[in-house]
């Protein structure tokens, strides 16, 4: 029988729900990739930027976004979305970042709502890849948790077994998209040929230094597929506390005692505490006992049956008398401080414990970008964020070093910056890795996984 809208002369073909994607080049354009891209019931009409600096104003790319797409996707600057709502007549918003409040999230849902578009939040079974190979996925609660030394501790014992290891790297695709679709890094020219940002280097290099190859992209069901033909095991290293774009075998979660309370008020980071399989408390070398213990009380609360496990990042300086009785200006990693609200690092902690006369505060020396970055994130007091997003941004911050009336720098940030700074200060360099408190009960847990 002929249905009645048929009778009425109203067309079957269902409307396409017109989508924005609100983003930071990452969780973004892998949740289009994996539910939008060649879905014939939406449309997405733009994606919004936060976050990274000067990632909007460009445009994903015809050659990633399908056939639907030939001019590809617009990417806007998110203080532009009630405009985009209103005037395209958008159906659903997607929220696709991390590392912010569950308020924050609240706040941008409002918005959406007041507007009466849908405010949607994707599902783990709607955009984690399954892989042919067993997946072990190391993910935070915060920015700055301590989950790339995790990624790299896990890497080196599979290895030692004589597993061999791939890890994947949460997306920082910052240049041009069409050359970042799938990148291997595994020697240093690879960072220069890929034009890496300061932000980008500090992920990879550690990983280089051990002579580990590391992956990121924008696609990763392709990257996926390289990685599986040279792998026994796929890590997943979840950049900016997101959840995992791969289902994992086995989850593990590394949290802060230094920001405790984060870890059940933060997006998505309650999500993959709610979910880990392993439950990694870190810097319990630097942080409160009673800390420790209330953390572990709000695990429990979340999460009865994680294996919980203490860990410590003990910080090695390669030249600490360089730092006693001195001027010091700390740098510190960027993301950690900014998105991770953090007001200090491992330089902070080095220049206080080898004997550092003063802490130059870096404020009053700061200029252009790294005077704005300090503008948005007041809470930064006597740390310098290594900044480094693009060209502009390493030009403000050698010179932001260069006028500081300091007689050291201490960096504390991942990677070795005399690599890329040109500053004529002597540079201290703070490095840090994962000790576990009981490794045999990690090792075991990666046994029997």
């Amino acid at each position: 029988m002929q249905s009645n809208l048929a009778l009425f002369g109203v067309s079957m073909e269902r409307k396409k729900k017109k989508v924005v994607i609100m983003g930071a080049a990452g969780r973004d354009f892998h949740n289009f990739n994996t539910v939008f891209r060649d879905n014939p019931d939406y449309f997405v009409v733009a994606f919004t930027a936060n976050q990274i600096p000067d990632i909007d104003g460009r445009r994903y790319p015809p050659s990633l976004s399908g056939d639907m797409y030939p001019q590809g996707i617009p990417i806007v600057h998110e203080n532009d979305l009630t405009t985009i709502i209103q005037e395209e007549n958008v159906d659903q918003v997607v929220f696709a970042y991390s590392d912010v409040t569950h308020e924050y999230v609240m706040h941008r849902a409002s918005a959406a709502l007041a507007l009466g578009a849908d405010f949607v939040l994707l599902g783990n079974d709607s955009t984690m890849i399954k892989s042919r190979k067993p997946v072990i996925s190391i993910c935070a609660v915060r920015t700055g948790s301590g989950k790339s030394q995790t990624t790299r501790k896990i890497c080196e014992l599979l290895m030692e077994k004589g597993r061999r290891v791939s890890a994947i790297r949460h997306p920082m695709p910052y240049g041009d998209l069409e050359k970042q679709v799938v990148q291997r890094f595994a020697e240093y020219d690879d960072l220069d040929r890929h034009e890496c940002t300061i932000e980008e280097r500090e992920e990879y290099e550690p990983y280089i230094d051990r002579g580990m190859a590391v992956y990121a992209g924008v696609d990763y069901g392709k990257i996926l597929l390289e990685a599986e033909n040279e792998s026994d095991v796929i890590v997943w290293d979840g950049g900016n506390n997101d959840t995992s774009f791969y289902r994992p075998d086995l989850s593990i979660v590394v949290l802060d005692p230094h920001r405790l309370g984060h870890e059940t008020t933060y997006h998505p980071g309650e999500t993959n505490l709610r979910m880990a399989d392993v439950c990694i408390i870190n810097k319990c070398d630097s942080a409160d006992e009673g800390h420790i213990v209330q953390l572990k009380n709000n695990i429990r609360k979340a999460n009865p049956n994680g294996v919980i496990i203490r860990a410590e990042s003990p910080i090695t300086v390669d030249n600490p008398d360089m730092i006693r009785g001195k001027k010091v200006l700390v740098v510190e990693d960027g993301p950690t401080l900014t998105h991770g609200e953090m007001g200090f690092g491992a330089g902070l902690l080095a220049a206080e414990k080898y004997g550092a006369e003063k802490i130059v505060e870096p404020r009053e020396f700061a200029i252009n970008s790294i005077k704005e970055t300090f503008l948005k994130y007041p809470h930064m007091k006597k740390v310098l964020p290594a900044m480094g997003y693009g060209e502009r941004q390493v030009k403000d911050l050698e010179e932001t070093i260069e006028r500081s009336e300091c007689d050291v720098v201490v960096s504390g940030t991942p990677i070795d910056l005399r690599r890329i700074l040109k500053v004529s200060k002597p540079l201290v360099r703070v490095t840090y890795e994962l000790h576990v408190e009981n490794e045999d009960e990690l090792r075991e847990l990666l046994k029997d996984f």
